[in-house]
């Protein structure tokens, strides 16, 4: 009773969490993000998915308990895409986004950016993003290696030309002072990130407004493809994209211009970017849940709301849809 109390009963491919309530999505993603399971081995992740095909099969070992059945279910989730049933390669997967990105957040955010600098920044930084955006697409439908290629050269251009673009026109200012100049500049990467994570989502996932994604009953089965679904989730990918860098390119700056004056950081500079590193690492980790929980993954849609075709083709009301992460 007191495990039924404190952990739900095991339902396979549920979340254990509520997604129909904002805190009940965080704690789901905050599960997906663990970066602990970055250290799973490939026995304990074979464990973990035998654990689960012996639940679905109705032949669990004896004394095996919910909360196994949940850890089980949160490696396999954390490890293997949803559609293809592949391993995601490890500095791809959602719990690797943050220890792997968190470096390139430091070096967007470094002051006195040169030219060069600021376009390396921007390329890994998209190129990062183009590869989490990939291993994380809806693989309902296969998508083609130029349609990759295309999403990937267009984020890395829109995101160099716009910080490239502002960076020469506050440099050319004569409004602002040295001072107020740099300030403005540690700011310049969320525009360019943000404008980019749109272009890149669009342009790599764009394949799906006009084939469609699988669009599912009550029961898992696949009802049919639909273009309108595949227009929600896109919907849902972008604004979580630009959510995301919000914090994550504002709140640092504000910080470290407010830690810079303290006296420990004046007399010992050398700490800076430790300092800078440790604040990017924090508020990433923070904001990263918090943006990606905004949207359920399995997001539902009514089914009157669908293709009139795909409406008539099953009797349940609501269906449900991946639309990536």
């Amino acid at each position: 009773m007191a495990e039924s109390a404190v952990c739900p009963a095991f339902q396979l491919g549920r979340p254990r969490y509520d997604q129909s309530s904002f805190l009940g999505r965080f704690r789901h993603f905050v599960d997906i993000i663990d970066p602990r399971t970055l250290f799973i081995s490939e026995t304990r992740l074979k464990e973990c998915v035998a654990l689960l095909d012996h639940f679905k099969h109705g032949t669990l070992p004896p004394g095996t308990t919910d909360q196994q059945l949940w850890e089980a279910q949160k490696v396999k989730q954390a490890i293997i895409h949803p559609d293809t049933g592949q391993k995601i390669f490890m500095p791809f997967r959602m719990s690797g986004y943050v220890p792997f990105g968190t470096p390139i957040v430091v070096g967007l955010l470094l002051p006195n950016q040169t030219l060069a600098s600021t376009v390396f920044w921007q390329w890994l930084n998209q190129s990062h993003n183009a590869c989490v955006n990939y291993a994380n697409r809806n693989a309902t439908k296969p998508t083609p290696t130029s349609r990759f290629i295309q999403g990937y050269l267009g984020a890395v251009t829109s995101a160099v030309s716009i910080a490239v673009g502002l960076n020469v026109l506050i440099e050319k200012s004569r409004t602002f002072n040295p001072a107020t100049r740099l300030i403005i500049q540690r700011f310049v990467p969320f525009p360019a990130v943000a404008s980019a994570n749109i272009c890149n989502v669009a342009l790599m996932r764009h394949n799906e407004l006009s084939e469609g994604i699988d669009v599912l009953d009550s029961n898992g089965n696949v009802v049919g493809s639909s273009r309108i679904a595949a227009k929600h989730a896109l919907m849902e990918t972008a604004f979580t994209r630009v959510v995301l860098p919000l914090p994550i390119f504002v709140l640092p700056p504000i910080i470290m211009a407010f830690l810079e004056k303290r006296p420990l950081l004046q007399a010992h500079r050398w700490l800076m970017l430790p300092v800078h590193s440790l604040v990017c690492l924090a508020v990433f980790g923070l904001s990263l849940p918090l943006a990606i929980s905004l949207f359920p993954q399995m997001s539902e849609i009514q089914a009157s709301h669908l293709e009139p075709e795909i409406a008539m083709a099953t009797d349940c009301k609501v269906l449900t849809y991946n639309k990536g992460l």
